[in-house]
């Protein structure tokens, strides 16, 4: 990192103007949301339904989030098999998930027609239906339960060693070391988690589109969604975006304050080693929790995959067409993504005093939803231009703003870090611009500009979200067509599609996070 104040250089200089252009557009979509509202018309019982579905199904999906993670977490956290390291990695796989391909596996096992109610059926039982609030928070379940399970295991980890062996020396029983150690963990680790999840359940659209079964299960965005595309009621979709921002903003200024992790002090980095919990009963009931939780993240994408591979060459053309036009949403959201981290974070090195201000500039994304500013951009659009003749620009850009918090943070302390390293043999060499971005500052981020690649292709692949306001027959991706062949019962091409779009999603990830791990 820089020592001292360097002069603004072009690199610089597009790394200020593309932090001040990231809450400018949020504030203009916002401000554009704003006016359109009319505030004095009220909320109508349907949206105070909505309000208040989207509160209890994102408090009841983080609560069990939680609650199914902590046993979870405590298995993996006590346990060495192996295996492991596999299992914990494919912890983060439902973060890569397009929604629609989890939803689709989780109606194969626990649908109308899925293999959990055809067992009833064989049984001579009732079958149970999963449209509705409960079939929401399942599916919800099954996104959050790997990303609490991984916020929760590393509280466990966080526990020094010489802590554990102290416990061992004391001869503390499993519900000593319990009370002790992991309750007070848990106490600060679970919190945040909880909110966590809060925040992102808030925002749902896809899952509630496809499971919600009705007025009753209504979100506030599936609400924003159906006021603009059936209703073309600007106002209330406007009124609607701003009490969104207000349910997702408190939510995540709560969360902030509450992620912190218990304070054991500093130990050795020492492995950890368990001496409480060795009896065949603890590691019976240890294994079942893994199994369990294995079964149950992996069940429907094995659904996924056994049901649309008979189907994926003989798709119609319009889902070959639709899959061209997710790929090139992919890659322009991608490239958009790096321009804008790289050229952040070389303000941030180049200006160290400038560094507060343009990393809350990519935060400021987080507080609107995808939903949020794909409404104001309509708004905007729509006294000018036809906004469907821009839905697959828009749905890159949004996608690529939702993005940049995380692909900031993982190029940015590397970034520093190259800097602080050969930044003044750099100077002494008056390597500067693109020669300096070419031999010393590119080669060094290899390893996080791949996985900030494969993040932004992946996660804009399957994004349905503001796609679904703006695209008409003409402009579907891939996951607005999966959802339109669920919607008119072609099941065995929305399998196929599905295992299309799974595929596509991490075939980019391991494309761009591998391309950037070879050779670096």
């Amino acid at each position: 990192m820089a020592l001292r104040a360097q002069p603004i250089t072009l690199g610089a200089g597009a790394g200020l103007a593309a932090a001040a252009a990231i809450p400018a557009l949020v504030l203009a979509t916002v401000g554009a949301v704003f006016f359109a509202a009319e505030i004095g018309r009220g909320l109508s019982a349907s949206d105070w339904a909505a309000i208040r579905f989207t509160v209890l199904q994102a408090l009841l999906s983080a609560l069990f989030s939680v609650f199914l993670a902590i046993p979870v977490a405590r298995a993996l956290a006590r346990r060495r098999f192996r295996g492991r390291a596999l299992l914990v990695a494919l912890l983060g796989a439902p973060f890569l998930l397009p929604t629609i391909v989890a939803v689709f596996g989780i109606l194969a096992i626990f649908g109308r027609a899925g293999a959990l109610n055809a067992g009833l059926e064989a049984l001579g039982l009732p079958t149970v239906s999963i449209y509705g609030l409960w079939g929401v928070v399942m599916a919800h379940v099954f996104f959050n339960l790997p990303l609490a399970t991984r916020l929760i295991l590393q509280g466990w980890l966080e526990i020094p060693a010489e802590r554990l062996r102290l416990a061992a020396s004391l001869n503390m029983n499993p519900a000593a070391v319990f009370r002790h150690l992991e309750w007070p963990m848990l106490r600060q680790a679970a919190p945040g988690a909880f909110l966590v999840i809060f925040v992102v359940c808030t925002t749902s659209f896809a899952v509630a589109l496809i499971l919600g079964g009705g007025p009753r299960a209504t979100t506030v965005e599936l609400a924003i969604y159906q006021a603009l595309r059936f209703e073309f009621d600007l106002s209330r979709a406007a009124f609607l975006s701003l009490i969104q921002i207000a349910i997702t903003g408190a939510a995540a200024l709560v969360a902030l304050r509450y992620m912190r992790i218990a304070g054991f002090g500093a130990g050795r980095d020492r492995p950890h080693r368990r001496f409480d919990v060795k009896t065949r009963g603890q590691v019976a009931i240890d294994a079942l929790v893994i199994a369990f939780a294995s079964v149950f993240l992996i069940a429907p994408l094995a659904a996924v995959a056994a049901s649309g591979l008979p189907a994926i060459l003989t798709l119609p053309p319009p889902v070959w067409t639709a899959t061209l036009r997710s790929l090139a949403v992919a890659l322009g959201s991608t490239a958009i993504v790096l321009a804008l981290s790289l050229a952040m974070a070389t303000a941030v090195s180049r200006l160290p005093k400038s560094s507060r201000l343009v990393e809350a500039s990519a935060l400021v994304a987080i507080a609107a939803s995808p939903l949020v500013l794909g409404t104001g951009l309509f708004v905007l659009l729509l006294p000018i231009m036809n906004p469907a003749d821009a839905a697959l620009p828009i749905t890159a850009l949004v996608n690529a703003i939702a993005t940049l918090p995380f692909a900031l943070r993982a190029i940015l302390p590397a970034y520093q870090q190259t800097e602080t390293d050969f930044g003044r043999l750099s100077d002494s060499l008056r390597l500067t611009g693109w020669a300096r971005m070419r031999l010393v500052i590119l080669p060094r981020l290899r390893r996080p500009l791949g996985f900030s690649a494969g993040i932004a292709a992946a996660l804009s692949m399957g994004d349905l979200g503001v796609i679904a306001l703006f695209a008409d027959p003409d402009s579907a991706t891939l996951p607005l067509q999966v959802n339109r062949l669920m919607g008119s019962y072609r099941t065995d091409d929305a399998a196929g599609a599905a295992l299309l779009l799974l595929i596509l999603s991490l075939a980019l990830f391991w494309f761009f996070d591998r391309g950037g791990r070879v050779d670096a």
